[in-house]
């Protein structure tokens, strides 16, 4: 009897060992997964990052071209206003002789 309650014992044991490491085994697969998919996420992260500073950059590329255009807009409109005062100003000395 005796040595059959050490046989068993000795067989539960080495059922607790196996299922530990079986647990061991899956418990650093689920953190190797763990670690994918925040490796995946960093560089999801990374990637939009990178694409709302070109996004950013395009924006401001823009609005410096709508500035300039506008500047230039104003110097032309400038422009013809001095060039229509001299007409006017030179009729007005005309009409005065």
């Amino acid at each position: 009897m005796r040595k059959i309650l050490i046989a068993s014992m000795a067989a539960a044991a080495f059922s607790l060992t196996a299922c530990s490491e079986k647990a061991q085994e899956e418990t650093s697969e689920a953190g190797a997964a763990v670690a994918d998919d925040a490796a995946a996420a960093g560089d999801a992260v990374a990637e939009g990052a990178a694409d709302a500073a070109d996004a950013t950059a395009a924006a401001a590329d823009d609005a410096g071209n709508a500035v300039e255009g506008t500047v230039n807009a104003a110097g032309d409109a400038a422009e013809a206003a001095g060039d229509k005062i001299a007409e006017e100003t030179a009729k007005a000395e005309a009409n005065d002789k």
